[in-house]
């Protein structure tokens, strides 16, 4: 596949197209009380797709994706994302909730974190392009943006 092709794919409306067909999800979702729950639902040469639960309370830690560019769509409750942008020395925090219904497109070098900081459980869909292989996790100290760890796919999920 090339490059332009890459770019065409709509992320955000393979979520969608996952979210309007619950029926066909290969896996239930399921709430785990102790961490967010996931799923991958599909693989594709170009994309992955996965289904998360959130309870209130679960989050992710900042991170990224690896170089891999997606979107997620918000199936059901509500989510908040904490987008981090600007120089690593002096980052900047966006925050924004998204509702049932509503998604976010991010390119390949999104920092975010997403949290469930409703009432409601909440689940949502996330497709990446290319699959995801490694995700780096950040904290934000009075130095910057600074890494914390970078994870592997088939290691530490």
């Amino acid at each position: 596949m090339s490059a332009a092709t890459a770019v065409r794919l709509d992320h955000l409306a393979i979520a969608r197209q996952f979210a309007d067909a619950p029926q066909g999800w290969v896996v239930p979702p399921r709430f785990d009380p102790v961490e967010r729950w996931y799923a991958r639902l599909h693989a594709a040469d170009n994309h992955e797709v996965w289904l998360l639960t959130w309870l209130p309370g679960q989050q992710t830690e900042l991170h990224d994706h690896g170089g891999s560019a997606g979107a997620f769509h918000v199936f059901s409750g509500t989510l908040t994302e904490d987008t981090v942008g600007g120089p690593a020395e002096s980052p900047r925090v966006v925050t924004r909730d998204l509702g049932e219904g509503a998604g976010r497109r991010f390119g390949s070098h999104h920092v975010h974190r997403i949290v469930n900081r409703g009432a409601d459980p909440a689940i949502s869909i996330h497709v990446y392009g290319p699959a995801l292989t490694r995700m780096t996790k950040y904290r934000l100290s009075p130095a910057g943006l600074e890494i914390r760890a970078v994870e592997r796919a088939g290691a530490e999920w």
